[in-house]
């Protein structure tokens, strides 16, 4: 039995620990919050302990950590980990600044440590199905991949604050997509952005609608559009053109009904919310974790795959700033 320790237990926390509890093999045996009312209450859900997150990295009765806290936390968690010698699953981004990953990923080394970088989109079991046709040859060498991103509302503008922008918190999904379905490391990053949704948006220094355009070594392209807004739903989409053909991902919708009458056809709107649209993912996800650290393979996607997500994000917000395409 696989034992993990989960730090952090709000929305994110409740989700992971919801994705062990379906999975054989496993168990959350503790749990750590900074507020005391959620720990509990999670702690109860799952059969499961609280203590300090010291206390947890270091208990005996933990074999891996799930890292669910606010960002600014990671880099001291991680290094804790793995002087703890304690697998660890993280969620994105693993750290606000490239350079303290890179830190991170000398410690992860040099401890041995299993790590998992937790970008639960290549877990979706369409995108990732689109990805295996393409890695089958189906649509012969990708030339074209197209991602759409948008919320069914922006966040709070005091999250937007400390978020470290549309790039580093929202984008950062679609441009590891980008490198998963291009199978080939971005060079050039070209990014415009506007703040159209919520002007304290504009005004706290970020921007709700913004694309982005990559391009490889060999030429390969891949655009990307986010808003912070879609009327219709949570709006999630990708196409990927290739030589033979193409390959495409279309939104989950409410229900798969659809009405035609005299005045046309009319179906769903797309699924609110990431939580229900990725339940699965992250289901799989976790999985994907359990059994490699059970297994003693190597996880996928792992820390490198959180750096090169986090260049790409910073090289964004860069050629935002500047106007011009950034090399990376």
């Amino acid at each position: 039995m696989l034992k993990i320790g989960l730090l952090g237990c709000g929305r994110i926390g409740q989700v992971h620990a919801r994705s062990v509890s379906q999975l054989d093999g496993v168990a959350v045996t503790a749990v750590a919050d900074a507020f005391e009312a959620p720990a509990a209450d999670l702690a109860s859900k799952a059969n499961a302990k609280v203590l300090l997150s010291e206390d947890l990295i270091q208990s005996a009765d933990v074999d891996a950590v799930v890292i669910g806290t606010p960002t600014d936390t990671h880099y001291d968690l991680i290094h804790a980990a793995c002087d703890a010698g304690k697998a660890i699953f993280c969620e994105k981004p693993v750290d606000m600044s490239a350079d303290r990953i890179r830190e991170c990923m000398t410690a992860v080394e040099a401890s041995g440590v299993a790590f998992m970088t937790a970008f639960n989109r290549r877990f979706d079991p369409n995108f990732a199905q689109v990805q295996a046709r393409i890695s089958a040859g189906e649509i012969g060498g990708v030339e074209l991949v197209t991602i759409q991103s948008r919320d069914p509302s922006p966040p709070p503008v005091s999250y937007i604050k400390t978020s470290g922008g549309l790039f580093r918190d929202m984008m950062i999904h679609d441009l590891d997509m980008a490198r998963f379905l291009l199978d080939e490391e971005p060079t050039n990053v070209f990014a415009v952005g506007s703040s159209l949704v919520d002007p304290e948006i504009g005004a706290a220094g970020d921007v709700d609608t913004a694309a982005v355009t990559l391009t490889s070594a060999s030429g390969k392209i891949c655009q990307i559009s986010n808003s912070r807004r879609a009327t219709y739903g949570y709006d999630q989409r990708i196409e990927v053109h290739g030589a033979k053909g193409m390959l495409r991902a279309e939104n989950m919708l409410e229900t798969t009904v659809e009405v035609a009458t005299e005045s046309g056809f009319r179906r769903a709107p797309a699924q609110h919310f990431f939580l229900e649209r990725y339940e699965a993912a992250y289901r799989a996800e976790m999985a994907h974790f359990v059994q490699a650290v059970s297994e003693g393979t190597t996880p996928s996607p792992n820390i490198t795959d959180g750096l090169r997500a986090q260049v790409l994000a910073d090289a964004a917000a860069q050629s935002l700033e500047s106007g011009a395409p950034v090399a990376v």
